[in-house]
């Protein structure tokens, strides 16, 4: 983790602001980074399409590995959740500078909790509706780092990562 957040000071610090525009339409970016949650630390990796002028729509993978002990007894669970989301991007509508992106959706995924037999919790697989709202800061025209804030099918609270466009 102290790796990661010293690689993105360091971009910051020797990256020149670059002014740059909303994923256009046609166009792809890839999302990597942690995230924050009550059940391990998630490691996510998505891809955004911008579908139509301040609307994108994609997909995201995340997976994440705890360990439990209830009633005596050590659990290690693994968490896996596949999800599709759709966001609208509020920089047109509030007149926001370019090189950033500030957003907010909703998303629908299938969570998948794997745990040991004889298991004594009460953790289940499942679908779930989500919402999250986000920003990006570009710091050139094809690298950004991203923040954003969220809940529902995915147990984060938060993610921060990296953004890169294509």
């Amino acid at each position: 983790m102290k790796k990661f957040l010293l690689l993105i000071t360091m971009v910051s610090a020797f990256s020149v602001v670059y002014s740059q525009q909303n994923l256009s339409v046609g166009k792809y970016q890839l999302n990597l980074g942690l995230g924050l949650s009550d059940y391990g630390i998630p490691v996510y990796v998505g891809f955004d399409y911008g579908l139509k002028e301040d609307i994108t729509i994609g997909g995201e993978l995340s997976y994440r590995s705890y360990s439990e002990n209830i009633a005596g007894h050590n659990y290690s669970d693994a968490i896996t959740s596949i999800t599709a989301n759709g966001n609208y991007h509020f920089n047109a509508l509030l007149d926001i500078p370019e090189n950033f992106d500030f957003y907010g959706g909703l998303n629908l995924g299938f969570l998948i909790w794997n745990t040991p037999s004889g298991y004594a919790g009460s953790h289940s697989s499942g679908l779930g509706l989500g919402a999250q709202i986000g920003g990006r800061y570009y710091l050139t025209d094809k690298f950004g780092i991203n923040l954003e804030f969220g809940g529902g099918n995915t147990l984060s609270g938060g993610k921060i990562g990296v953004t890169f466009k294509f």
